[in-house]
């Protein structure tokens, strides 16, 4: 893993791909027997969770399904502080067992905001399966049910997260190279 330098940042190899992939199938593993018996619905959040969503919904051995929504908080390397949802929920999930599916809690307000959502149309369960997250930068109460990795304050990139739109390609996860 080489230094990947966007724009006017550089990054610098943070997870491997191989790591990445044996903490997705030891999350996968926990909500195989989490759920057996049912047939969740899994929400993956766009556009950061696609490659995540991908990866752990190809080791879920239940019946499931799968749906997508967009949530944006992001612009550049901060958070704006306002959720946006650019692409609603199509399926109904009343009386569903539902996993959120996200890339990465930060400040925590994306889902803060997102699950009363989901809470009010009345699933049977809720819960939270996060890629990333960083407990020192969160500020809004989120309960994390799954979670593959807890990372300092700092801005990453790869395997679906982005600076500026670019960088979810890598297959790994790059940190923002220190000092910057």
């Amino acid at each position: 893993m080489a230094l990947v330098t966007l724009f006017d940042k550089t990054f610098e190899p943070y997870l491997p791909e191989d790591l990445i992939q044996e903490k997705v199938q030891e999350m996968a593993s926990v909500i195989n027997k989490d759920y057996a018996g049912k047939k969740p619905l899994f929400i993956a959040i766009l556009n950061g969770s696609f490659m995540f969503a991908a990866d752990l919904f190809k080791r879920i051995e239940l019946e499931a399904e799968i749906s997508f929504i967009k949530l944006a908080s992001y612009k550049g390397a901060k958070s704006t502080g306002n959720v946006v949802t650019a692409i609603g929920l199509d399926a109904d999930i009343k009386g569903r067992d539902v996993v959120i599916i996200e890339d990465i809690i930060d400040t925590g307000k994306t889902l803060h905001e997102f699950i009363p959502q989901l809470l009010n149309q009345q699933p049977a369960s809720l819960k939270t399966a996060v890629l990333l997250h960083k407990p020192d930068a969160t500020k809004y109460p989120v309960r994390i049910d799954y979670c593959c990795f807890s990372i300092p304050d700092r801005f990453v990139l790869g395997y679906g997260l982005d600076y500026d739109g670019y960088g979810r390609n890598l297959k790994e996860i790059y940190q923002l190279k220190g000092g910057e």
